[in-house]
C-alpha cells in the first residue's frame, strides 16, 4: 500500500502541477504551487477517507465546499470588472482530479487533466482567432 500512495500523491501533485503551470504562466493569482497543493490536498483527504473507513461521499462534499473558500479568494470584483472566475474553477476542478487519482481512477484523473488544460489554452486561441 505505501507505494501506491507514493504513486498517487506524486501523479496529484504532477497533474495539478500541469494545470497550475498554465496559471502560472498567464499571471494569474493561483498557480503552480497552489494547483498542487489543492490536487495533494484532495487526494490526501481521499485517501484518509478510504483507509479509516469514513463516507467517500461526504470528504468529496468537504473537498468542494472547502476549495469554494478558496476559489472565493481569487475572484476579485472592481468597477463591474470580475477577474479570476476561470483560476477559481481550475482550482475547483484540480480538487476533482486529486479526489480521482485518490480514488485511484488514475485515467480518469489524467484525461481531465488535458482537458482542463485545453479548455485553458483554448482562451489563447480564441483571442488569436477573433484579431
Amino acid at each position: 500500500m505505501g507505494v501506491e500512495l507514493v504513486v498517487q500523491f506524486l501523479l496529484a501533485i504532477i497533474l495539478g502541477g500541469i494545470i497550475g503551470i498554465e496559471r502560472e504562466k498567464s499571471h494569474k493569482p493561483a498557480g503552480i504551487r497552489t494547483h498542487m497543493l489543492v490536487a495533494l490536498g484532495a487526494c490526501l483527504f481521499t485517501v484518509a477517507s478510504i483507509t479509516f473507513g469514513v463516507d467517500t461521499g461526504r470528504i468529496a462534499a468537504g473537498i468542494v465546499t472547502g476549495i469554494g473558500f478558496i476559489g472565493a479568494g481569487t475572484i476579485i470584483g472592481s468597477k463591474g470588472n470580475i477577474k479570476g472566475i476561470t483560476t477559481a474553477a481550475s482550482l475547483w476542478t484540480t480538487s476533482a482530479v486529486g479526489l480521482m487519482i485518490g480514488l485511484g481512477e488514475y485515467f480518469v484523473g489524467t484525461v481531465a487533466t488535458l482537458l482542463v488544460l485545453f479548455i485553458l489554452v483554448l482562451d489563447i486561441l480564441t483571442k488569436k482567432w477573433l484579431k
